[in-house]
């Protein structure tokens, strides 16, 4: 019996479904195809971290995150430099601020 996902999978998930005495069925994404599939994994993985608060999941958001990044035309490297100008410019979350409102004093 077939069953349809329509999903993006990672790299080695046909091996492993092959592994298992099945066959899958696979298409090549094409670029344009691949920014809306990754897209739509970063939603489900940030879902299923909600969903399971754990490590593992936050492990895949980040892989996916990785794929997004690279699929954009940046570098991991440009991630990483784009968050610490960011962190030294306005900080992190460390503080577990909550912005209540602001008040003009007009």
């Amino acid at each position: 019996m077939e069953k349809v996902y329509h999903k993006l999978i990672r790299d080695g998930i046909p091996a492993l479904i092959e592994a298992e005495g099945k066959t899958c069925r696979l298409q090549v994404l094409t670029d344009e195809e691949y920014l809306v599939e990754v897209d739509k994994k970063l939603d489900e993985e940030l879902a299923e971290y909600h969903k399971d608060q754990n490590l593992e999941e936050l492990a895949d958001l980040l892989e996916v995150l990785y794929a997004a990044v690279r699929a954009r035309g940046y570098t991991i490297s440009e991630l990483e430099d784009a968050r610490a100008k960011k962190h030294e410019k306005r900080g992190g979350f460390d503080k577990k601020l909550l912005l209540i409102s602001v008040d003009d004093g007009k």
